[in-house]
């Protein structure tokens, strides 16, 4: 993801699970069937240096995720200062809360779905 309008749809209209080190955020599109992802690492979390690498880190962790992840979602990884300062948490975290975000991004359209039927 790359235009502000894509981060803040996911933030502001999807589900969020939090972990210690990050926070993930998740909606669906109906137009578009790609997966695009999306990574917040404030000045909080450290230096330009820093940042980068955790950067690049949540960029290669989040592969793994990818082909679990169902077409048209739109997810938001943003890093917590203790990202930085855990790396080692980091994996463990993205993995629980990816598939939280996941699972309940399925309740939600799974209880939307049964109140639209007639």
């Amino acid at each position: 993801m790359r235009g502000s309008d894509e981060f803040r749809e996911a933030v502001r209209r999807g589900v969020r699970t939090g972990r210690p080190t990050l926070v993930v955020h998740a909606t669906t599109t109906d137009g578009d069937p790609e997966v695009r992802v999306g990574f917040v690492v404030s000045k909080a979390v450290g230096n330009a240096v820093t940042r980068n690498r955790v950067k690049r880190r949540l960029r290669h962790l989040s592969l793994a995720a990818l082909p679990a992840t169902p077409p048209g979602t739109r997810v938001v990884v943003r890093a917590l200062p203790r990202a930085a300062e855990r790396p080692h948490e980091v994996e463990g975290d993205l993995d629980r809360a990816w598939e939280k975000a996941i699972s309940r991004l399925k309740e939600r359209e799974r209880h939307v779905s049964r109140r639209v039927k007639p």
